[in-house]
């Protein structure tokens, strides 16, 4: 992992290192964006400089490249969670596989290789010297098409092809007064000089040859114009001020665009050219494109995005389209389950951590299956399906982690009989006996959840969860003051909101869940918000409820309140609801009378 780290690291920085080795100085603030900038005005300059150049033979071209590739920490998997090599493996072969078939069309017999760096701040692909194509994830997430990366693949391939990556190494060692036998010298290079772009005609001749050989391949010209669209579109939002906080997170990345946009033909341009090429050499734009082998693993971490940004529906429609690429691809099940739940699609989220069950046996996912089963408040239906997924598996029928979340289900169908017995198991347990508290909340008990989740909460007092849950039980007593205790410390310790459980299930971390504090921290301030407004604090109130709200859209979903919350705080939140509506009514008539005086 530290190989292909320090090779992101290096990209991003590398125009730094060209700008030292340069005659001129910046006054401005140095920074990443200011040094793209510089490379964009000046590289096309530096392939045009005076000099006189000597083509170098392809053994010396690939000696060269081999020994920057290796310079640079090209060509080295990460190393992690399991997971992650495996997605690597399987990103790498599947960029391998299209590489070598749109190299085979290439004029030029060099030994291309093909390199997956894995990291999405690598928005953007670049070529060494004899036949090394270094592709980011950032770009390649980009991607709809198999025939969109052979078109961006075949760029690169034309630039070492039509050699322009060895005349950069040339020029640059002639600027510094390096000698191209040396190896020792050239390794001084930085990577940037190769990602920096090339001169206008260099950059459009790689298109045209490169469309080339991805049709050559078999691939649709239309691949190659729907990545130069695609860049366009990525322009104009780099242009646009950020609205949000994940905005701002892509935008950052998007910085290391900044160079290319400014070295590279207009997209505009680039398009109209393959259009000709198109009409010109009557290229078959009837082909069918083939979808991205791959694009389960970026639409799925697109969909986590969307989820994290509660943005359901897109995260749903990212999931679903993943799914259908690789069923079962536990990531991309999780998203969808948990975007069915945050949408009030109890009975979809139920299926949908039910089969990540049957491959991902891990506590957390239990207590969501549970969770959405007893939201759908379907009768009788909790209990036979959770009973008859514990019966499927027999080495769970005597661990609490398991057993316990059917003990809520049927305690929340009339029986306590099995929620009084695993209450004397795991009593010295806090957060199962603070499960088990909640399930009798849910149950309409607020006398046994309270003394279930004040013992658990003097076991672990730092744990927002249990502050939190006992807090809800405090408002159902109408210990209001004391409730709002409760939630104001849970707020300050939202960072413990994920079990230790969940962190050992392999999909939780890739399913964009991996950080909840947002949703603890909305909870927190609905429980607040419910507090004052049974307490006749009203502004108070709407304005937890629009903090609340803000953090976490469900809560302005009836039916998901309705399913995840008893009568009072579902009164609640709709009165609360109802009020902020009349608020901001009365606010805009407020402006309008302003306005026309």
């Amino acid at each position: 992992m530290k190989s292909w780290i320090a090779l992101a690291a290096i990209v991003a920085a590398g125009a730094a290192a060209v700008v030292v080795g340069e005659r001129q100085k910046i006054d401005t603030p140095a920074s990443p964006q200011a040094l793209l900038h510089f490379v964009g005005d000046t590289q096309q300059e530096l392939t045009r400089l005076p000099m006189r150049l000597t083509r170098l033979s392809d053994d010396e071209e690939i000696r060269i490249g081999n020994e920057l590739a290796r310079a640079y920490g090209v060509g080295w998997k990460p190393e992690g969670r399991n997971e992650d090599e495996e997605e690597y493996r399987a990103v790498q072969a599947y960029v391998d596989q299209v590489g070598a078939r749109v190299a085979g069309q290439a004029h030029r017999r060099l030994p291309y290789r093909f390199h997956y760096v894995p990291s999405e701040w690598l928005v953007n692909a670049f070529a060494l010297p004899g036949g090394h194509v270094v592709l980011g994830a950032g770009l390649l997430s980009l991607m709809d098409s198999e025939d969109e990366l052979a078109a961006v693949l075949g760029h690169e391939i034309e630039h070492v092809d039509l050699g322009h990556c060895a005349e950069r190494v040339q020029v640059q060692a002639g600027l510094r007064k390096l000698n191209l036998g040396a190896i020792g010298d050239l390794l001084s290079l930085p990577v940037g000089i190769f990602q920096a772009g090339y001169s206008k005609e260099q950059e459009l001749a790689a298109d045209r040859e490169g469309t080339g050989l991805a049709v050559a391949a078999g691939y649709s010209p239309l691949g190659a114009v729907r990545m130069f669209e695609t860049f366009q579109r990525l322009y104009e939002q780099r242009q646009a001020p950020a609205k949000s906080p994940q905005q701002e997170l892509s935008q950052m990345a998007l910085q290391t665009l900044d160079g290319y946009f400014r070295s590279h033909p207009a997209s505009a341009e680039r398009i109209r050219q393959i259009d000709s090429l198109i009409a010109e050499r009557r290229w078959n734009v009837n082909r069918q494109e083939t979808d991205l082998g791959v694009g389960y693993i970026f639409w799925s971490r697109q969909a986590g995005r969307q989820l994290s940004s509660h943005q359901y529906e897109k995260a749903l429609g990212l999931a679903k389209r993943s799914l259908q690429l690789k069923a079962g691809y536990l990531p991309a099940l999780l998203v969808w389950s948990d975007a069915s739940y945050y949408s009030a699609n109890f009975l979809d989220a139920a299926g949908g951590y039910r089969r990540i069950l049957e491959t991902d046996v891990a506590p957390a996912t239990a207590r969501l299956y549970a969770a959405a089963l007893a939201a759908a408040a379907v009768r009788g239906r909790a209990v036979r399906d959770y009973s008859a997924w514990l019966n499927a598996n027999p080495s769970l029928q005597s661990d609490p982690e398991f057993t316990l979340e059917l003990a809520g289900l049927k305690l929340l169908a009339g029986d306590d009989s099995a929620a009084r017995k695993i209450g004397d198991d795991v009593r010295t347990h806090p957060e199962p006996l603070g499960r088990l508290g909640w399930w009798y909340y849910r149950a309409g008990r607020p006398e046994e959840a309270n003394r279930l989740l004040a013992v658990a909460v003097q076991q672990r007092p730092q744990f927002a969860t249990l502050q939190m849950g006992l807090g809800w039980v405090l408002v159902e007593r109408r210990q209001l003051e004391d409730a709002l205790q409760r939630f104001g410390r849970g707020e300050s310790n939202c960072e413990r909101t994920v079990p230790d459980a969940a962190r050992e299930s392999p999909a939780w971390p890739r399913s964009g869940r991996a950080n909840l504090n947002g949703e603890c921290d909305a909870e927190a301030h609905m429980g607040k918000a419910v507090a004052w407004w049974l307490s006749h604090d009203v502004p108070m109130a709407v304005g937890a409820f629009s903090s609340a709200a803000a953090e976490q859209p469900s809560w302005l979903n009836p039916q998901w309140v309705a399913g995840t919350q008893p009568p009072l705080v579902a009164r609640s939140v709709a009165e609360l609801q109802a009020e902020r509506e009349k608020e901001m009514r009365e606010a805009q008539k407020r402006a309008q009378a302003n306005a026309a005086r």
